[in-house]
């Protein structure tokens, strides 16, 4: 199509150079530039994460000193048995299935409880909270500034024949004489998870709620709905993400928690997977058994991560 005389060419627009190479106050940066800022964190991942993983698939599939009973790992792939790892599968799947449905029972529970009781703290925080929030803020960290074992040792004063939860029921005649809470209760178990593991679910939480605008609530009343209706439809399927984000971080430490079994219950009856492990590990000739089952549980916590992480994949391409 020809241009009409007279008109003036049109001005060619310079391509934007593609790749990460930008642009700042006309300096060049090369393609690699900020690429090299990941470099540390990529150095710090290599060391104290490939190499501790590989020790421990290498204690796996290698063999036991006859004489000393301590492993003996096989750094070469190519020398790697699996005579454990078939132990350890058929273990799984076998002596230890009830310790694993029994794990993931706890830890549903809990979490299920931290999403409950962490939502309406958050949710509370974020929109009634007003000049209290900072106060709140500061509240809800404090108890990670404190040491997890002193957490559970408070935990355990409360929780003995002659604490003070034993005494309230009995004062208000809820039970006739103290509960053994300490005796091996999966329900203690579980309280101590959420006990311990609330922290991190209230804090994700809160730091979305707190950037959804308040507008789309807002018109969501001025559409009708009623604050319930309002919270269905609009701020809970805003904070699904949140909500992923704070189960991912608070279940799967649950799941290699031994600690808070050992000190709330110390049972065979509420043995969890982590308590398998730190027993396996100070057993001799029982440490590839440890390693396979934290490669087996390993393996386990891969699917729920991967389905967190296409989640949010799936959320930001529809953004």
């Amino acid at each position: 199509m020809s241009r009409p005389a007279g008109s003036a060419a049109p001005a060619q627009v310079p391509k934007l150079r593609r790749g990460r190479a930008a642009r700042t106050s006309g300096v060049h940066y090369p393609r690699w530039y900020w690429q090299s800022f990941a470099a540390p964190a990529i150095v710090w991942l290599l060391v104290f994460f490939l190499l501790p993983l590989y020790t421990v698939l290498s204690i796996a599939f290698g063999t036991v000193d006859p004489i000393l009973r301590t492993p003996v790992p096989v750094w070469q792939p190519w020398w790697w048995t699996t005579a454990h790892v078939a132990e350890g599968l058929d273990k799984t799947f076998g002596l230890f299935q009830t310790v694993y449905l029994r794990t993931f029972g706890y830890v549903l529970v809990a979490s299920a409880i931290c999403l409950v009781l962490g939502y309406a703290v958050a949710y509370y925080v974020a929109r009634y909270a007003g000049r209290r929030k900072t106060l709140l803020l500061v509240l809800l960290i404090s108890p990670l500034w404190i040491s997890y074992l002193m957490r559970m040792l408070a935990w355990i004063n409360l929780l003995q024949p002659d604490g003070y939860v034993n005494r309230v029921l009995t004062f208000l005649q809820i039970v006739p004489e103290p509960v053994g809470w300490l005796e091996g209760r999966g329900i203690t178990v579980i309280l101590g998870l959420v006990y311990g593991y609330i922290p991190y679910m209230i804090l994700p939480l809160y730091a979305f709620l707190d950037r959804i605008d308040v507008d789309l609530l807002e018109s969501g009343r001025d559409l009708g709905a009623n604050p319930l209706s309002t919270f269905l439809r609009v701020t809970l399927p805003l904070s699904r993400p949140a909500i992923l984000a704070g189960l991912v971080i608070v279940s799967l430490p649950m799941f290699g928690d031994y600690f808070t079994n050992t000190l709330l219950s110390g049972s065979p009856s509420t043995t969890m997977i982590g308590n398998l492990i730190d027993d396996s590990i100070y057993t001799a000739g029982q440490q590839p058994e440890a390693a396979v089952l934290i490669v087996i549980l390993m393996l386990l916590l891969l699917i729920p991560i991967g389905y967190y992480l296409r989640s949010t994949a799936r959320t930001a391409a529809a953004r």
